[in-house]
């Protein structure tokens, strides 16, 4: 079998293999862990923590769409606190590489959070979910605003210096993605997520009323890998050396390697996970086996590959 180097990096984080977890869908990797080794994927990106201890939205919280699901949970989640304390010390025991996810209602709380995270040793990456309502501007999204990313990204930078990268993690719900990815790299983001769930609703036919206690949720699954590989191509078209850690409805090696085609050097896997706890081993190997298959001796090889120009027969 042909040599393949697997290995990939986010700024200046390395990490053995591309597919990592999906910031959400396995909190800090306690219930993936009884299935496979956290060690032998690329990374945990754990659910998104914020300054205090969060109960989320009201129930219900899920509901299933076709070739995806909506999901309303609002952040629930034990506090920074209590997630250094007993969340980071389980993924070290582990040895997973661990990239800790932040979120936060103000520019301040995202600066507060870095900075408690900052002397902690262990850790990879710092992911910054700014797919969150903006308290002090009327609940307007951080990612949907180029002026509020750029100040949240700003902030962590300056809260943690060049310690750690910083992935901004974005929002599809906006007409000018490139804008915002260029503005937070401006700002200090080493690397971007793309993408977060899209916003979406269900209406109970019964009642005739919002299905989710939230009223509208996160759209996620296979149904929007085609927004996510369009989003990737985007932004990498526009920012070649931009590392991208691509997300939206992988549930196969072939997926992984349509997002890594379109520019993403690393993948994340979530919803496949309720379905499939051992998704992401599963997929890791088939991306291998393509990859080899297709005669690539790196990843790094394939990372944009669809953006290359397509060879002409001279004769």
């Amino acid at each position: 079998m042909t040599a393949l180097d697997f290995s990939t990096t986010l700024g200046n984080a390395w990490f053995p293999a591309p597919i990592f977890t999906a910031s959400g869908c396995a909190s800090s990797g306690r219930e993936l862990a009884q299935f496979f080794d956290l060690n032998s994927i690329g990374g945990v990106v754990t659910k998104s923590v914020m300054s205090k201890q969060r109960h989320g939205r009201p129930t219900p919280r899920m509901a299933e769409t076709p070739s995806g699901m909506l999901n309303s949970i609002g952040l629930q989640g034990p506090g920074i606190d209590a997630f250094i304390a007993k969340d980071i010390p389980y993924l070290l025991e582990q040895k997973a590489r661990i990239i800790v996810s932040i979120a936060g209602e103000t520019v301040e709380e995202y600066a507060t959070l870095a900075r408690k995270l900052r002397g902690i040793s262990g850790i990879s990456a710092l992911e910054v979910n700014i797919s969150c309502p903006n308290v002090e501007n009327r609940g307007l999204v951080f990612a949907c605003d180029p002026d509020a990313s750029r100040r949240v990204i700003d902030g962590v930078r300056r809260t943690i210096g060049g310690e750690l990268p910083i992935i901004a993690k974005l929002s599809p719900d906006v007409t000018d993605l490139v804008h915002i990815a260029r503005g937070v790299v401006d700002a200090g983001a080493d690397a971007v997520a793309l993408i977060n769930t899209v916003l979406g609703m269900v209406i109970n036919i019964q009642t005739l009323r919002p299905h989710l206690g939230g009223k509208t949720g996160g759209l996620s699954g296979p149904a929007i890998r085609p927004i996510a590989v369009r989003a990737i191509y985007q932004v990498h078209a526009a920012l070649p050396k931009l590392p991208i850690l691509g997300m939206g409805g992988v549930a196969c090696g072939r997926d992984a390697l349509e997002l890594i085609a379109a520019g993403a050097s690393a993948v994340s896997v979530g919803t496949a996970s309720f379905g499939n706890p051992t998704a992401l081993p599963t997929i890791q190997n088939e991306l291998m086996e393509l990859l080899i298959a297709k005669g690539f001796s790196s990843l790094r090889d394939a990372i944009g590959y669809a953006h290359r120009p397509e060879e002409t027969d001279d004769n």
